[in-house]
Parts: structure tokens; C-alpha cells; sequence
């Protein structure tokens, strides 16, 4: 018999190669399944699903509001936690209010980043400019723009670019929900079908334990798609973004998700969805 062969998209940041290293390398076995890896960057994936061309991908938890229809939810792989939530930053010290109708640089329209700074303060969204995350930082300093709304590996190199923190939504989030801050998640197409998805589930957690387990051995995948290659930087970001909630979402997790998902409706963000985040029987 063939191998079923499945897309399986996700970014070339550091979190997200450790944890698919394992499963797209032949490190385990698949039972039969060939993933067929597709690196872009999270807001890429996010087109991408919203047009259903992937069976598997890593989106931000905002793209999945808009897409429970299509896609349902893994408990394994995604980016969830304290204290890793984006940050606004500027040139100098300001007050939130300072920066309502200022220009604000923003890594994607779909990010989950984006979608926490308008339920935060919907006037922060009047004035924003669109790029890749990896040039919000330059465009800050450059004043392209007055603030920047910064993810991934910015979070740990911005002060050394003499930016300040003016929000810390992650923080924000913890305070205000004493939750876990939903980030990233990893979905799959509805109709793949239970079996299937549940296999695939098992199969990420499992390469995310490969990783866990051999971890110098994921070096080189890593550094190779890098956008910053400092091995101190990348470990601080697979510390902080891959952790337990990576291997199974935990039911404060799911408490998260649906909080999340509550507030943005609630502002007409996202709609609100019948569907369950999980494929049921």
C-alpha cells in the first residue's frame, strides 16, 4: 500500500523546527504517513490555511478563530505560556495613549499578537503598517514607524537596538485572566477524518519527545532556518515557547483558548464559531 502523504506546514523559527525535526527527518515512525514539511512564515500559514491548502499547519490562535469551520484543533505543538506574549515597542518611553493614531508596525493582519493589541486597546489598530516580523525592529529605529508590535526572536534582541518596552501584552494577558497566553497552534483539515487526526496528534507529541530527548541533534535543522543564528538567542527561544502545554494543551490551556476566542468575538474580531476546537466522533 502507498503511503498517504500529507502537507504540513510550518515556521522556520526555532520552536517550531525543534519540534518537527524529529517527524519530517525519519527519527520515528509514522505509521505510513509522509509529512511533507512546508516552511513560511506564520502569517503565510495563515493565508494559506484560510485558502485550505494545507491538511496540517501551525497558525496563530487569531487565524484559527476564522477558520474552526475548516480546521480543527491538536493538542500537541503549539505555543502557549507566561510570560512570552509580544511586546509593543518604540523609541522611547510613551504611555499607551501616546501611541493611539500613531503608526504601528505589525508582523500580520491574522497574527495573534495583532489580535491581543486590539482586544487590549482597539485604538491601537487605526494606524498600522504590515511587514515581516524580522524588520519591525529596523523599521522602528529607521521611524517607519512610531511603535512596533514584535514576536519570536525580537523579543530577546530588541534592547540591544536601543528600543524601549512600552506593552507587555503578555503580562497584560496573565493579569487579567491569570491564564496561560495562546499564541500558535497546530491544526489539521476536519474532513482527514478522526483516525487520522488523532494519529497525527500522537505523532508530533512523540517528535516533540525525540527533540526533548536529543536535543543537539536538532541543531543543525535549526540554525539552518534561523532568522537569528546567536545559539544563545535560539536556545532562550525554544525555552520559552516550547513547553508543557507544547506536548498536550492541559485543560487551563483550552480555558485560555476559549477565553481568548470569547473576548474577540465579543469585539466582533473573529465570529463566533459552533464548531468544536476538537474533531469529534
Amino acid at each position: 500500500m502507498a503511503a498517504q502523504t500529507l502537507s504540513l506546514g510550518y515556521s522556520p523559527c526555532p520552536n517550531d523546527t525543534f519540534i518537527f525535526y524529529a517527524l519530517v527527518h525519519g527519527k520515528i515512525d509514522t505509521l505510513g504517513i509522509v509529512y511533507k514539511e512546508i516552511l513560511e512564515d506564520v502569517e503565510t500559514l495563515n493565508q494559506m490555511a484560510q485558502q485550505a491548502k494545507l491538511d496540517i499547519t501551525k497558525v496563530s490562535f487569531h487565524a484559527f478563530g476564522l477558520l474552526r469551520d475548516r480546521y480543527c484543533l491538536l493538542g500537541s505543538g503549539g505555543a502557549l505560556g507566561k510570560g512570552c506574549g509580544p511586546l509593543v515597542v518604540a523609541r522611547e518611553e510613551h504611555s499607551v495613549q501616546d501611541l493611539r493614531g500613531k503608526t504601528i508596525a505589525i508582523p500580520g493582519e491574522l497574527t495573534t499578537a495583532f489580535l491581543l493589541l486590539q482586544v487590549f486597546d482597539p485604538e491601537l489598530k487605526q494606524k498600522i503598517k504590515i511587514m515581516p516580523f524580522h524588520r519591525i525592529i529596523d523599521a522602528v529605529k529607521n521611524r517607519e514607524a512610531d511603535a512596533g508590535l514584535i514576536i519570536h526572536e525580537s523579543r530577546f534582541t530588541y534592547q540591544r537596538e536601543g528600543l524601549e518596552c512600552v506593552i507587555d501584552l503578555g503580562a497584560w494577558w496573565e493579569q487579567e485572566t491569570g491564564l496561560p497566553l495562546p499564541l500558535g497552534c497546530i491544526i489539521a483539515r476536519r474532513e482527514l477524518g478522526r483516525e487520522l487526526v488523532q494519529k497525527t496528534d500522537a505523532l508530533i507529541r512523540k517528535s516533540l519527545e525525540y527533540a526533548f530527548s536529543n536535543s543537539k541533534e536538532t541543531e543543525t535543522y535549526i540554525k539552518r532556518h534561523a532568522q537569528e543564528l546567536d545559539e544563545h538567542v535560539i536556545d532562550q527561544h525554544i525555552r520559552l515557547y516550547v513547553n508543557d502545554y507544547s506536548l498536550d494543551i492541559k485543560d487551563d490551556g483550552l480555558h485560555a483558548v476559549e477565553e481568548l476566542f470569547r473576548r474577540a468575538a465579543d469585539q466582533g474580531i473573529i465570529p463566533k464559531s459552533p464548531h468544536p476546537l476538537f474533531l469529534t466522533a
